[in-house]
Parts: structure tokens; C-alpha cells; sequence
């Protein structure tokens, strides 16, 4: 049951604007480590500044972020970065915050791609299409006409609503955490990401693995006076697959919906120079998911005492070990404590049918907001299966019911 305030700030809900804030949005191709990430954080602090509310745009100091020991890592490079927030009434702590990242991965080859532009934002049969559309601009769309409607319908809220869009989150959460670390924060966070509907009240984490395989070069025509690199890699590829069995045979019950609840997998092989040579040396790059629950050091761990393990067993490896380093972000995991009235709260803002909850296989910003004592969960329109792919969408309708849901999530938590 709606009350008669909700009722109004639904009705101030401007559908269109909404639809329109959301091309903008992905018409700024703002790439991880490009420039358009400076780009959209100032698109958003403008768009903020209309509604009125009270915006902290700043440049992060990357030197100071990058030096903390807790610094979630970057896989890319950046020149500068960006954080947005913006605070709607009250006085005090936020009562609610609603967080969504502005970054995008790469959309990969540009001929996959209707008419070979991934930031057309493309409207079609009620659905838009484009890289960040459904990771995650669709959601902060839906904050966008959430906030607006409240501005709208001339509420007063007695706690201050926070919005903070972030950069940095796909390649480890430099965003997020430079908003923390100043001072930005509230008594329950919503993070807009894709959930199918469903609300998301736990992450596993993810740490990206970087392997240096040794062998030894020759003549192809006399190979066997050589050692093959890859060859050797076929060894521990064997490992990491039994290691990945060992970690998914009691998924935590969040996570038992899924065929893997930790996925362990290689992203990158770069081996050999010379088709004639064997080669001497292969390097391998991939993500390896982190339980939920699990500190970061054991995680790592595990992972390298069953690489030690397999190169123990083989003659050539045993002398020539496999190097384990860990280059880019770290996503430790994160769930929203039992019994916290956020989630009971959010499933009846979305209302009927009532959602699912569930787990998610990914690392998000949601560990960072947890671990800093703030109950988070995710609940946003677009389903991840579509994240990162080339066939990347979202269904308008999803966007709509999820600023209707933030809107009324919003009135709740914020009176």
C-alpha cells in the first residue's frame, strides 16, 4: 500500500526525462581510464546541481588514494578521477544512499555492433541498446527521476538522501573508496547494479591472477632438447581447474542457485615469439572468485599452495616454479547483515511480484560500503548476463520500475 506522499512523488515521475538522462548518459563513452570518466561524473554533478541538491564534485588525489594500504587496486591507468555526490534535505547522516558507477568496459570490436557505434543508445521495441546501458547507466537513470520526482513533488525529507556515482568500479572500486575515505556516508546504501529483478544481498569477490610459466627455447626441429612452455602451462591449467572443483563443492546458500558460485577463469595466454622456436617462457592472466566470507590473504592463499602443489609433482616445474602475482583490483566479498530491515524494506518498495534474493558471483562496490559499516545491497534494472557483451541492453520498463522503487525506498528510509 502506497501512502497518499508516495502516491504524489509518483506521480511527479517524468518518464521521458528519465529515458533521456539515460541516452545522455550512454552517449558518453566513459571507458575505464579515458577521459569521458572525468566526462560523466561532471555530466552528473550538473544534472544534480538542477534538481538542487547540495553536490560535492571533486578531483581525487590518485597519488594519496593509490598510497592507502587498503586501496582496492586499478587495472588501467588514469590520469585524474573524478567523485560526485549529491544530498537532498535533512540534516545529518544520509538516511539512505543510492550508488551507482559511471565507468564502462570496452566495447571490443566495433563491428559486432549496430551500425558499429556501442554509444548510440538505440531505442527499439521499448528496449535501448549500448555499452552501459545495462552496467550500470540504466540505474543511475532510475536514481536520477527517483531523486527528481521527490524534488518535483515538493517533499521535504527529515533525513538527507545521498546519491554518489562513482568511477573506477569494473577494474576494482577507486571510486567508491575515494568517496568513503571523504567522509560520505549513511545508514543503509542501495547500489543500483542489474539484478534481474531479483535483489542481490551478497557479492563474492574476485582477484585477477597473473602466472609466469618457465621453459626452455630450441629449434622446433629439435624440440625435445627443449622445454615447452605451454606444454607446461597444460599442467598447471589441469591444477587450476581441480582447484576450482574443490572451491564450488558447498557454495554458500546465497550462491547454490548458480552452477559455479566461484568461478576460476584464464582471460589471457601470451606464449612464444617465433612459430619455429619452442617456447620459453608463457604468461597467463585470469579472475579467480573469492568466497563469500573469505579474507583476501586466504583466498590467495589457496590458490597458490595448489599452484606450488602441481609444480612440485612435475620434474620441470619443480625446478623451475611457476611465479603467482596479483596485478589489479581486489574485490573482497560482502553481504548484507542478517535481519537488516534494509532488505524487508526494499522488497516492499519494488512491490508485487516480490523479488527474489539472492547472491551474485561478481565482486562489486557493495563490499566496500559493507566494510565500512553501511548495509548494502543491489537491486537495478538490466540482467548481468548482458553486461560486458556486445549485445549489451536494458528494457525500459525495468528502468521505470526501478526509479519508481528507489523513489518509494527513498520516502521510507529517509521520512
Amino acid at each position: 500500500m502506497l501512502s497518499e506522499v508516495e502516491q504524489r512523488v509518483l506521480a511527479a515521475m517524468d518518464d521521458e526525462r528519465i529515458v533521456d538522462d539515460l541516452r545522455a548518459l550512454v552517449r558518453i563513452p566513459s571507458v575505464d581510464g579515458t577521459a569521458a570518466e572525468s566526462d560523466v561524473q561532471a555530466w552528473c554533478a550538473r544534472r544534480l546541481t538542477e534538481l538542487g541538491l547540495a553536490v560535492d564534485h571533486w578531483r581525487i588525489d590518485l597519488p594519496a588514494a593509490t598510497a592507502d594500504p587498503e586501496f582496492p587496486g586499478m587495472e588501467v591507468d588514469r590520469d585524474q578521477a573524478w567523485g560526485c555526490v549529491g544530498v537532498l534535505g535533512g540534516d545529518g547522516t544520509a538516511g539512505l544512499i543510492l550508488n551507482g558507477h559511471v565507468d564502462v568496459v570496452p566495447p571490443g570490436e566495433l563491428g559486432m555492433w549496430p551500425d558499429d557505434d556501442p554509444f548510440s543508445a538505440r531505442i527499439e521495441d521499448g528496449i535501448m541498446w549500448g555499452r552501459g546501458t545495462c552496467d550500470m547507466k540504466g540505474g543511475v537513470a532510475a536514481i536520477l527521476g527517483a531523486v527528481a520526482a521527490i524534488v518535483a513533488s515538493g517533499i521535504q525529507l527529515r533525513k538527507p538522501l545521498a546519491v554518489h556515482t562513482v568511477i573506477g568500479e569494473e577494474d576494482g572500486g577507486a571510486g567508491a573508496f575515494a568517496t568513503l575515505r571523504r567522509g560520505h556516508t549513511g545508514e543503509a546504501c542501495l547500489i543500483a547494479e542489474p539484478t534481474a529483478g531479483c535483489v542481490v544481498t551478497a557479492n563474492s569477490g574476485s582477484l585477477t591472477f597473473r602466472l609466469e610459466v618457465a621453459g626452455l627455447a630450441t629449434h622446433g626441429s629439435t624440440r625435445s632438447r627443449g622445454v615447452s612452455a605451454i606444454d607446461k602451462f597444460v599442467v598447471i591449467q589441469s591444477a587450476l581447474q581441480a582447484l576450482e572443483a574443490e572451491r564450488n563443492r558447498d557454495p554458500h546458500p546465497l550462491l547454490a542457485h548458480l552452477d559455479l558460485a566461484n568461478p576460476l577463469s584464464v582471460g589471457m595466454v601470451r606464449s612464444g615469439d617465433w612459430a619455429s622456436t619452442v617456447p620459453d617462457v608463457l604468461v597467463a592472466e585470469g579472475r579467480y572468485g573469492v568466497r563469500l566470507g573469505e579474507p583476501l590473504a586466504t583466498a590467495r592463499a589457496a590458490f597458490e599452495s595448489a599452484i606450488a602443489e602441481a609444480c612440485a609433482k612435475d620434474d620441470w616445474l619443480r625446478d623451475h616454479p611457476v611465479k603467482v602475482t596479483w596485478p589489479g583490483g581486489a574485490f573482497a566479498s560482502g553481504v548484507l547483515p542478517d535481519d537488516d530491515p534494509l532488505l524487508a524494506d526494499t522488497l516492499h518498495a519494488a512491490g508485487e511480484p516480490t523479488p527474489e534474493v539472492r547472491g551474485a558471483p561478481y565482486g562489486s562496490d557493495l563490499r566496500q560500503y559493507a566494510a565500512a559499516g553501511i548495509p548494502t545491497l543491489q537491486y537495478g534494472p538490466g540482467d548481468v548476463r548482458y553486461a560486458h557483451a556486445t549485445d549489451e541492453h536494458v528494457r525500459l520498463d525495468d528502468v521505470l520500475h526501478a526509479a519508481r522503487t528507489y523513489a518509494v525506498l527513498a520516502l521510507r528510509r529517509c521520512g
